[in-house]
């Protein structure tokens, strides 16, 4: 079992969280999926705001709205000192969606939009660390960025967070870029340079992948509980795959690392 009771470092995706119109159904739905047991917020306080745990240890959270807008899972990447950061992201072209608050004792967060408008949220950790379990089955194991302007996206988060990339993929096929904060090894995420993929594929946004100890029952499943399947499972170097939406719409990857094939493509 991966598990941290610490704080996350500065410039590692800490935190998700899925924006649903009925936080019910979206409790009903991740219940059932992944095993998750909830707590609720303070409605007055936090809008009903619904913490997820797994194995006692929070994974994920649930939450209404800010105002008309798609379901979606939202990425947050953690910042030592919020203000600070945000400062970096208008500075880098990047765009607020609200100022920097306090939740409560949780902690210090806001919105923004990257360079080509992107969105992901930043947390500057108090009594809420972030996900306290990891890359286990039902848990978050990866946060990977969708781009259609790879390189200025690069720029952006290096301007930001100090990142470095090691390159992945021949650069026809795939041309991707492992996220690391710099000076480390280990990689904290992920970039995909969307214009190789072919058709007119959605960009601009994070995608939230979660681990599973079998892919095609999990796929399943999300389709009998009201999801729909965006990409069917398929076995790759990484593992085997799939991506599917809630049943509220909101869009996440699955993926079996233990099940692979093929080699880990280079650059």
């Amino acid at each position: 079992m991966s598990v941290r009771d610490e704080a996350w470092p500065e410039g590692t995706p800490c935190w998700v969280d899925a924006q649903l119109d009925d936080l019910d159904k979206g409790q009903e739905f991740y219940a059932a999926l992944f095993g998750w047991t909830f707590e609720s917020s303070d409605d007055e306080q936090y809008g009903g705001y619904r913490i997820a745990s797994l194995e006692g240890r929070p994974v994920a959270g649930l939450g209404p709205k800010p105002g008309p807008m798609p379901s979606a899972w939202s990425t947050y990447i953690a910042a030592d000192d919020a203000d600070a950061t945000a400062a970096k992201i208008t500075e880098a072209g990047g765009r607020l969606m609200m100022p920097v608050f306090d939740v409560g004792p949780m902690g210090r967060m806001t919105f923004a939009t990257d360079v080509n408008g992107a969105a992901f949220g930043l947390w500057q950790q108090l009594q809420h660390r972030g996900v306290g379990i990891f890359n286990d089955p039902n848990t978050l194991t990866w946060n990977e960025l969708h781009t259609r302007s790879f390189d200025a996206a690069k720029g952006f988060y290096t301007a930001v967070f100090g990142w470095e990339y090691d390159a992945m993929g021949d650069g026809t096929s795939l041309n991707y870029a492992v996220l690391k904060r710099a000076g480390e090894d280990t990689g904290v995420g992920g970039m995909n340079d969307d214009t190789l993929m072919p058709g007119d594929v959605m960009s601009e946004y994070w995608l939230v992948w979660f681990a599973t100890a079998d892919c095609d029952d999990v796929v399943t499943r999300a389709g009998e509980l009201g999801g729909t399947v965006l990409m069917p499972p398929a076995t790759t170097p990484f593992g085997r795959m799939g991506v599917v939406q809630g049943a509220q719409g909101e869009v996440f990857g699955l993926i079996d690392m233990a099940t692979t094939e093929g080699p880990v493509p280079t650059a």
